[in-house]
């Protein structure tokens, strides 16, 4: 946790957003794995995090604006809770530790909902993203679940906080990049032909382990790069494979790192692969280039775009105007994702709020192939921290789905792709923080071009 002032100061921010109404702040419940008994980890939802602190599960929180109230609703340990998990503060005193001096117990939420509905008081909430967060308020507030009406505002006004980090939700980003970044280079370490998937995946998990870190996501860590999240382990690594590792660090306080990185099973890169990495390459570093308060991430993965457009070209594999095969999406075939997304308390952070407020700041996403996918697309500012991943990928099915139809076929050369099926595909990933003047890696760096991780690798 921060300190008590931290949680104190961002509900009194957050209470001047809507004018009036009362708050409700679902936290999460534990959630069996194949029975009651063995739940699966942990983890408290990020928004509850970032206003009370309280990593535990059972309970719920109200800011009542109206009445000035701030309240979590809880219980407090039984003689077999301390007998099953051990000596812990009281409930109380965990709620002090963020400022909170009064709490109910969970059962009184339900009474003071109903008499706030009897009042008229408007009653905000976000979207929720549980089953058990729809029955909550189906009990709570007789919402039918597909019916909730959540509000626009509430999510604007935690965006709007949430999307700027401040120096000290920075340094706990940076603590899992840097432990990101060492999950990497153990797992550039540990490939070779001869191993299989789930070796490295070992070795990704140990460093994380070691630092007293969670994962911030399940690890992607394939000989099939193609599939973009792909999270079966279990291919032995065989001499030509190109492996691709997308892990991240999650600290205790449930802060996120990401970082992706691409590695040749043998020491050296292909002739073919020395090609299309340093293409990717170029992605990477024009896009890191252009980084600034003031520009939109749109144009920014624009700039990706067209440079993979260009090199492909230069390799057989497109063709025609540059700009027009962007703007018809033909790029999509080889970059179906977006370029990267917004990261804190949530590796894609806020994702449960919605794209169109976090990363679009309320405009449209496009329906476009490729471009829909851009999770992150709004006007750059000072403390937003994003990740940057461009890739390329052979994908079998799409390019047989797109040869078929003959599409784009006025800028993409099927013949020459159909030579690349087998290729796979690579992604590196940084995360960055916004700066008043441009961007700041988070973390540190891992071998990133041809060179280097051939010489990391010898």
């Amino acid at each position: 946790m921060f300190s008590k002032e931290t949680y104190i100061n961002r509900r009194a921010v957050l209470k001047k957003a809507p004018a009036s109404g009362l708050l409700l702040f679902l936290g999460n419940d534990e959630a069996g794995c194949n029975y009651a008994g063995n739940t699966y980890p942990y983890r408290q939802d990020s928004t509850f995090l970032y206003y009370f602190g309280q990593p535990y599960a059972g309970l719920a929180a109200v800011m009542d604006i109206d009445e000035d109230r701030e309240i979590i609703f809880g219980d407090e340990l039984t003689m077999d809770d301390i007998i099953w998990m051990g000596t812990q503060p009281s409930l109380h005193e965990k709620c002090s530790s963020a400022g909170i001096g009064e709490l109910l117990p969970s059962n009184a939420i339900a009474d003071y909902l109903k008499k706030a509905q009897q009042k008229g008081q408007a009653i905000h909430y976000l979207p929720s993203y549980r089953p058990e967060h729809q029955l909550k308020l189906w009990n709570w507030l007789n919402v039918r679940p597909g019916e909730e009406r959540f509000s626009v505002d509430f999510v604007k006004a935690v965006v709007n906080m949430r999307n700027h980090k401040s120096a000290e939700e920075t340094a706990e980003i940076e603590k899992a990049c840097l432990v990101t970044a060492d999950m990497h280079l153990a797992a550039m370490r540990a490939i070779r032909p001869g191993v299989h998937e789930y070796e490295v995946v070992a070795a990704i998990e140990s460093v994380a382990g070691a630092h007293n870190c969670g994962l911030s996501f399940p690890i992607i860590a394939t000989v099939n790069g193609q599939t973009l999240h792909n999270h079966y382990h279990g291919n032995p690594v065989k001499s030509g494979d190109l492996f691709l590792a997308d892990a991240g660090a999650e600290t205790e306080t449930g802060y996120a790192g990401d970082m992706s990185s691409t590695t040749p099973a043998s020491h050296k890169f292909t002739a073919r692969q020395r090609d299309m990495y340093r293409i990717q390459t170029a992605m990477h570093d024009a896009s890191v280039a252009a980084l600034r308060p003031g520009v939109t991430f749109e144009k920014v993965y624009d700039l990706s775009a067209e440079v993979m457009i260009e090199g492909l070209k230069s390799l057989g594999l497109m063709r025609g105007n540059t700009g027009d095969a962007l703007n018809a999406g033909a790029c999509a075939l080889f970059y179906p994702h977006g370029l990267g997304h917004m990261m804190g308390l949530d590796v894609h952070d806020m994702e449960n709020l919605g794209e169109v407020y976090v990363g679009y700041d309320g405009r449209p996403k496009s329906k476009q192939f490729g471009r829909a996918s851009l999770r992150l697309a709004r006007m750059l500012e000072p403390g937003f921290v994003h990740t940057i991943e461009p890739g390329i990928y052979f994908i079998p099915e799409l390019i047989d789905q797109w040869k078929s139809a003959g599409k784009f076929a006025e800028f993409i050369n099927y013949d020459k792709v159909e030579t690349y099926k087998d290729f796979g595909g690579i992604r590196n990933e940084e995360d960055y923080l916004i700066t008043e003047t441009g961007a700041r890696l988070l973390g540190k760096r891992i071998p990133r071009t041809v060179e280097e991780v051939e010489a990391f690798r010898d």
